[in-house]
């Protein structure tokens, strides 16, 4: 019979086979000796994008391996672009990045770059834009973004951008705001995913 077991601070010390333990992560044991992390998908709590200067996603878990940013008709107030900045020490980190972004929505491809963040093009205050963000580790505090966005106010623009970052320690907050950061957010959703 396979046991489930529940602890808050250390895994069990001795599983037997077929349990699963939770201690901030699940695990599966197939034997006394070995333990193997299962991936698990955790949704945090979606923010209405209608207000301010910035969205925080504040004490994340340091097992994260991946974050998911998901837009939802998220719209600004002017023409700046979207800026992502991942943190650590509770604090957003706002240098060090190397990012740029690009909209297809017209000839001769408009781009800009950041240092600050992972910047995902916008530019028209009367698009707004929805799709997934995907930042992901690459080995201990070095994290990789890219995605796509693309209009649902019925202009024709996707937004497609990349980026890298090496943190000062463990990514443990996420905050979305502009480069100019004066814009303000006046329409949709913003939530993310994440997992280990």
């Amino acid at each position: 019979m396979s046991i489930l077991a529940l602890t808050s601070d250390t895994l069990i010390g001795t599983a037997a086979t077929g349990n699963i333990e939770y201690n901030g992560q699940f695990y599966g044991t197939d034997s006394n000796a070995s333990r193997a992390q299962m991936q698990r998908i955790t949704q945090g709590t979606a923010v209405a994008s209608t207000s301010g200067t910035s969205i925080n996603f504040t004490s994340l878990p340091s097992w994260i391996k991946k974050i998911t940013v998901i837009f939802s008709g998220v719209s600004l107030s002017g023409t700046s672009h979207f800026l992502i900045q991942a943190g650590t020490g509770g604090t957003p980190t706002t240098s060090g990045y190397v990012s740029s972004s690009l909209s297809i929505a017209t000839a001769g491809a408009p781009n800009t770059t950041s240092t600050a963040g992972y910047v995902f093009y916008d530019g028209n205050a009367t698009e707004a834009l929805s799709g997934n963000i995907i930042i992901s580790n690459v080995t201990g505090n070095t994290w990789v973004a890219s995605g796509n966005l693309a209009s649902t106010a019925g202009q024709v623009c996707v937004a497609v951008g990349a980026g890298t970052v090496a943190l000062g320690g463990v990514l443990d907050n996420l905050r979305i705001t502009t480069v100019n950061g004066t814009d303000t957010f006046d329409l949709g959703t913003i939530n993310i995913l994440y997992e280990g």
